[in-house]
């Protein structure tokens, strides 16, 4: 009896080591974001355009605008300009503030999207790598208004985890220039 006690553990010992290793499996990171819903935005501004219904939209005085995205950490900052006769300075200015990313970036590339009918001359600029603001767009309508956004996230520049953040919302401002009217 007074040894069962040392086999009996020596027996559990036995048959709970098991040689046999099992890999953990890989696990993926899985991002869902809401299907794309969008509204009118509305203000006294003399543009509009469709927004993400899971965006909040500030218009100040000047009619630059925040859209904020509160989930993703995201800001587009929207600038608004009239145009005096000096649309290709505004323009130009837009771009530098684009390509002033050259530095760090591992590259910038761009989309054009024009419309006759509503007088929509706009270019989507791409700009991969850690920067400040990965999409910018300027719109104009050639005469009167130009319209410029930048995307920023309050978060240190990583590209590779803000990708598929970035990608969400390059789709909406993509949406959001498709739809932009001037009043």
């Amino acid at each position: 009896m007074k040894y069962f006690g040392i086999y009996l553990l020596i027996v559990v010992l036995l048959i709970s080591c098991n040689t046999d290793t099992l890999p953990k499996q890989k696990s993926y990171l899985i991002l869902r974001y809401p299907e794309s819903e969008y509204v009118t935005s509305s203000s006294f501004c003399p543009y509009s355009f469709e927004i993400s219904k899971y965006a909040k939209i500030d218009f100040q005085n000047n009619c630059w605008a925040k859209i904020q995205y509160p989930t993703l950490k995201a800001t587009i900052h929207l600038t608004y300009r009239n145009v005096d006769g000096n649309l290709n300075e505004i323009l130009k200015e837009v771009e530098k503030l684009t390509f002033e990313h050259t530095i760090k970036a591992d590259a910038i590339s761009s989309i054009p999207y024009d419309d006759l009918q509503k007088k929509i001359f706009a270019k989507l600029y791409n700009v991969d790598g850690n920067v400040a603001t990965n999409i910018q767009f300027s719109a104009t309508d050639s005469l009167n208004y130009v319209l410029s956004g930048a995307l920023y996230f309050y978060v240190k520049p990583n590209y590779d985890s803000i990708v598929p953040a970035i990608k969400y919302i390059e789709k909406d401002m993509m949406h959001m220039v498709e739809t932009l009217e001037w009043k």
